[in-house]
């Protein structure tokens, strides 16, 4: 008997870990080959790893909830034939290096922990993006007999290295106080954790401000009911497309609100085209899948786009290119959407737009009283990227388009 070692495969998204959400199979469990390990997270989507080989299952790396690096092991199998030292990069070696028999490979490390001078560094392109993402310099890495580093060398390198840790962080990583009554305790993990890290980073780097606005949108329903009443067997209208047009519409006059703000760089990227991401609640939690080039988009077309992406976020088959690159984003609770909200910026966004529930409500017109709907809409902004008179001259343009809901059809 013998034993394999599958490693944490590079998932070609250039990442230097993943989350292990959910274990397929538990110590001792007999798995075929192509059988459900475990899925793992990115910061993009969840795949299911399945079984290179089939066995009886030794070991797994840990829990769910638990993060590991790309090419670290996540299971030991026992298989028939000899025992196997699987020490394989999880991804094919190519080399950016050329190598001939008149290259010398020092494997020799100076005082300083470098490489010494003009000593190559063979490295995967995989290896190298992932040590790049970790802030890692190959170069104070030992490298293999044959002169390579793989995810081995890398991992081993990882292990010997002890964190240094903040005062500020280690006072954030004091253990809660547990008190007496406390129901079940549940770790965070999944897409809640995503969710956590993705919402403290957001409020952590972005100086938000809000700005709400009524609307009055008793012509929109009005002309939201004509329209599906006339709409065959296209999908029945929200107040969602009417909105989105009214955004899209608006967005040529304040190119500030449809852009990203890259950090690290210092630079804001506006985009002619509106990729809009729809928050969506599923039992898992809240996702954004992306309406690309909502602008071009019909009333219809954005109604079947919604809901298409929608049951995608719900039953867990929306691409990883369908849940990222959205340039602003829209969040709605629909009935239960409260009078005002103050919605969280997708970073690295600088806007987020809220519509609020439809009620209705007497209201002066003119002299005479009437019977109105009214809507609040709620935008949050980036301080450093959008002023306050933009983002309400912004509102102000949209709420004309949604009070004279008719250019909407044009």
């Amino acid at each position: 008997m013998g034993r394999y070692t599958f490693r944490l495969p590079d998932i070609g998204e250039g990442i230097a870990e993943a989350e292990v959400v959910a274990w397929h199979v538990k110590v001792g469990d007999m798995i075929a080959e192509d059988g459900r390990l475990a899925d793992v997270m990115t910061d993009k989507a969840t795949v299911e790893l399945e079984s290179p080989v089939a066995g009886k299952v030794l070991e797994l790396a840990g829990e769910a909830g638990d993060k590991l690096a790309i090419g670290s092991p996540l299971v030991v199998i026992e298989v028939e034939g000899e025992a196997e030292a699987d020490t394989r990069s999880p991804a094919p070696f190519v080399s950016n290096e050329v190598e001939t028999p008149h290259t010398r490979v020092s494997t020799s490390l100076d005082t300083n922990g470098r490489r010494e001078q003009g000593s190559k560094v063979l490295a995967s392109p995989a290896v190298r993006a992932r040590s790049a993402a970790l802030g890692i310099d190959l170069g104070t890495i030992l490298p293999a007999s044959n002169g390579r580093i793989g995810h081995a060398e890398l991992d081993a390198f990882l292990s010997r290295r002890q964190p240094v840790e903040k005062a500020e962080d280690k006072a954030a990583q004091k253990p809660v106080e547990k008190l007496s009554g406390a129901g079940e305790t549940i770790r965070v993990i999944g897409l809640r954790r995503k969710i956590a890290e993705a919402m403290s980073a957001s409020k952590l780097h972005i100086p938000h401000f809000s700005y709400v606005e009524e609307c009055d949108v008793t012509a929109l329903e009005a002309l939201r009911a004509e329209l599906n009443e006339q709409r065959g067997d296209q999908p029945k209208l929200t107040v969602l497309p009417l909105l989105i047009r009214a955004i899209c519409r608006a967005l040529p006059d304040y190119p500030m609100i449809n852009a990203r703000f890259d950090d690290a760089a210092g630079e804001v990227t506006r985009y002619n085209s509106v990729h809009l991401g729809v928050a969506t609640q599923t039992d898992a939690g809240l996702v954004v899948p992306v309406v690309r080039d909502a602008q071009a988009l019909t009333l219809w077309q954005l109604a079947a786009e919604i809901t298409r992406l929608a049951a995608a976020a719900r039953d867990g088959s929306a691409k990883p290119d369908e849940l990222s690159g959205s340039t602003l984003s829209l969040t709605s609770l629909g009935p239960l959407g409260g009078i005002a909200t103050t919605p969280v910026i997708n970073r690295p966004e600088v806007a987020i737009i809220g519509p609020n529930r439809i009620v209705e409500r007497p209201v002066y017109v003119g002299e005479a009283i009437e019977r109105r709907k009214l809507m609040n809409i709620s935008i949050s902004c980036d301080h450093r990227v959008v002023d306050g008179w933009d983002a309400a001259n912004f509102v102000q343009a949209v709420k004309a388009r949604i009070e004279r809901p008719l250019g909407l059809l044009a």
